[in-house]
């Protein structure tokens, strides 16, 4: 790729140039008078822009995709056929400047296709990610019988053979993790929406809603650490060990709560623009017929707004299942099944990272097992996600 990067920047720098040069032909063409042309200069402009560097930037995303699978290094020709788009492109849309030519239809053109090349980006990326795991996965069941994954109670990896590598003591992990995280956010983070949309006036919600949404920024080894430091150590003192329940600072109901208090800002924020989107109408019909403003909420609003509300709880439970950082510092490593949440757990996550780091033989099931927990997960979040989506399409109401 280093070949390419000269002859890039020399097409960066000529569409740069083109741009002030069609514009100035455009103006030229027209004799002064912009009215004769049937686009305005600067979509002639724009026209030299993409033209010049988009076919030359598309030939380099080729040239290198081309030079990964091959194995082979860009030489001089590559070049060539970089610095030859990029002139063509330059030179036609130059000679194409006329009092009739639709530079605007061409410039639009440009960023269609700009556009369905990002979009069919977006999806080979997931088309691969899907295809890799599952290339890895039948090798791992090739070498592991599927029962004992995904009906075994006991997890004790060894890479020096006779590993156990049942799957459901993480997911009791991750789920229990996962519902104790939307036990605490969602009714924080729905009375928070419906506070800040139906009570909290102009000035009090552009300070508290920009405050909430915080939380979404904060990078989740900082949750992990307030989760090692003063969660768990709270929780071990003032609960766990008076009533007997442990002597542990690393539990699920560690993790649990510093996992909820990172998505109430998913819930709220979420919910609270679709409480917005209720038509005041409905709002000002209830209070019209007799209702107060709390039973207008209750039986008007939320009915409403509740397949949006159940959406976002959706969408929030993904974010919960995936999360790493929070359960490593926050619940510890010990894959058990148990009911006690003072216990230290783990989840599915966390062994997936923990299978693959360190000096591992990538080809034995110990490490190949994490391919199979990822897509197992993966099944698990998109399925939440399309049910979510199901959800808000299905029962979403829709409103003049």
């Amino acid at each position: 790729m280093q070949s390419l990067t000269t002859p890039l920047l020399f097409v960066l720098a000529l569409a740069v140039v083109g741009y002030f040069i069609a514009k100035s032909r455009a103006l030229h063409v027209a004799g002064g008078d912009i009215r004769t042309l049937v686009s305005l200069p600067k979509q002639h402009a724009l026209n030299t822009v993409l033209s010049t560097a988009i076919p030359a930037f598309g030939a380099v995303l080729m040239l290198a995709l081309y030079s990964r699978i091959t194995g082979t290094t860009p030489g001089w020709f590559f070049s060539l056929v970089v610095l030859g788009l990029g002139i063509t492109g330059f030179a036609l849309s130059l000679i194409g400047i006329k009092t009739q030519t639709r530079a605007r239809t061409y410039a639009e053109r440009w960023i269609m296709g700009l556009l369905i090349f990002s979009s069919t980006i977006a999806i080979m990326t997931t088309v691969g990610i899907v295809f890799s795991m599952l290339f890895e996965t039948f090798n791992f069941f090739g070498q592991y019988d599927w029962r004992d994954f995904f009906f075994s109670t006991t997890w004790s990896p060894n890479f020096r053979g006779n590993s156990d590598l049942g799957i459901i003591p993480l997911l009791w992990g991750t789920l229990y993790v996962s519902f104790i995280a939307l036990i605490f956010a969602v009714p924080i983070g729905l009375f928070a929406a419906i506070y800040l949309s139906e009570y909290a006036g102009p000035r009090l919600r552009a300070v508290a809603k920009p405050a909430i949404e915080v939380l979404a920024g904060i990078p989740t080894i900082v949750y992990g650490l307030f989760a090692l430091i003063t969660v768990g150590p709270l929780l071990r003192d003032v609960f766990a060990e008076p009533m007997g329940l442990g002597q542990s600072a690393s539990s699920v109901m560690t993790a649990g709560l510093v996992m909820g208090i990172m998505l109430i800002p998913f819930v709220s924020s979420l919910s609270d623009d679709i409480i917005n989107a209720v038509p005041q109408a409905m709002r000002d019909g209830s209070l019209g017929l007799g209702a107060t403003h709390s039973e207008t909420i209750r039986q008007v609003v939320l009915p409403a707004a509740l397949p949006g509300i159940v959406g976002a709880i959706l969408l929030a439970a993904s974010r919960a299942i995936g999360e790493t950082m929070i359960v490593v510092l926050g619940a510890g490593a010990a894959a058990r099944l148990s009911l006690n949440p003072f216990e230290a757990m783990t989840t599915v996550t966390v062994k997936i990272v923990s299978q693959l780091t360190g000096d591992t033989d990538f080809a034995s099931p110990e490490t190949l097992v994490a391919f199979a927990l990822g897509l197992t997960l993966f099944v698990i979040t998109l399925g939440l996600n399309v049910f979510a989506l199901y959800i808000v399409r299905r029962y979403r109401e829709q409103y003049e």
